[in-house]
């Protein structure tokens, strides 16, 4: 068992923004934002900016590796984006894992392609399809339908954009802690007043509803029988349980009010 759950957390890049709308250096940030927004709006009628706009703020990642658990947030609260997309992509030459994503292949991993061109980061294993190493001619991240990246929405949908549903939904609809009273949308305002902490709590959670819909899916699939989903199951419970961070007790707590529930 070698995977490697994760997500993404990301704010407009108004450095970008600046320089493509023409703005000037000392205009506020929140308001180089909006101008963003407005573009787009013009431009698309949608007030989601192109994946290349994103900067990069929070990288959480679980990995569940031999007898190993460990759920974390790469690098520090003050690491610049491209120390947290080299550290990602190191991680992936190091253990070479399975990635698991939800939507990883349509937002995550697009937004760490273009900012890891933005940042000259080097990243060969990621992008290997078998001229080095064999295995992965078979089986790579880059090919929408191997497994060496499962992206939950995209194969649960049936790689139909309208069965698609929301992380959020999918935990609530298997009983899930879901997202802990924080939203994505949430998160340009947290980091305007300084939240870039909390960003790292809310990235993480959703990385942990990730991997226990992940869980499911192996049960699904008939990978984990009921003896290995509890296993599993006891497995995550006693290495969040052991960590002091507020944000882990909380969904531990719902997750187990979830289930007695039941």
């Amino acid at each position: 068992m070698n995977y490697l759950v994760f997500d993404i957390e990301t704010i407009p890049d108004t450095e970008l923004g600046r320089h493509e709308l023409g703005l000037a250096a000392d205009m506020d940030e929140a308001d180089v934002a909006r101008a963003m927004v407005f573009r787009r709006m013009q431009e698309a009628q949608t007030e989601f900016l192109p994946l290349y706009q994103h900067r990069v703020v929070a990288i959480s990642v679980l990995l569940r590796r031999d007898d190993q658990l460990r759920l974390w947030s790469l690098g520090r609260p003050d690491s610049g984006e491209r120390e947290l997309i080299q550290r990602f992509f190191d991680g992936i030459a190091s253990f070479r894992p399975d990635l698991v994503s939800w939507n990883g292949g349509g937002f995550d991993l697009p937004v760490l392609h273009y900012r890891a061109l933005r940042h000259a980061v080097s990243a060969p294993a990621y992008w290997e399809t078998g001229d080095e190493i064999r295995e992965f001619r078979f089986n790579n991240y880059l090919n929408r339908y191997h497994w060496r990246h499962l992206d939950l929405m995209d194969v649960l949908s049936g790689f139909q954009a309208r069965a698609r549903a929301g992380l959020d939904a999918i935990a609530g609809l298997l009983g899930l802690p879901g997202k802990q009273g924080l939203a994505g949308d949430q998160v340009w305002p947290l980091w305007l007043a300084g939240g870039i902490e909390q960003i790292r709590a809310y990235c993480e959670t959703d990385v942990l509803n990730t991997y226990l819909v992940f869980l499911r899916f192996q049960q699904f699939r008939g990978l984990l029988d009921e003896a290995g989903l509890a296993a599993e199951h006891a497995r995550l419970r006693a290495a969040i349980g052991g960590e002091q961070a507020a944000h882990l007790q909380e969904f531990l707590e719902a997750w187990e009010s979830a289930e007695n529930g039941r």
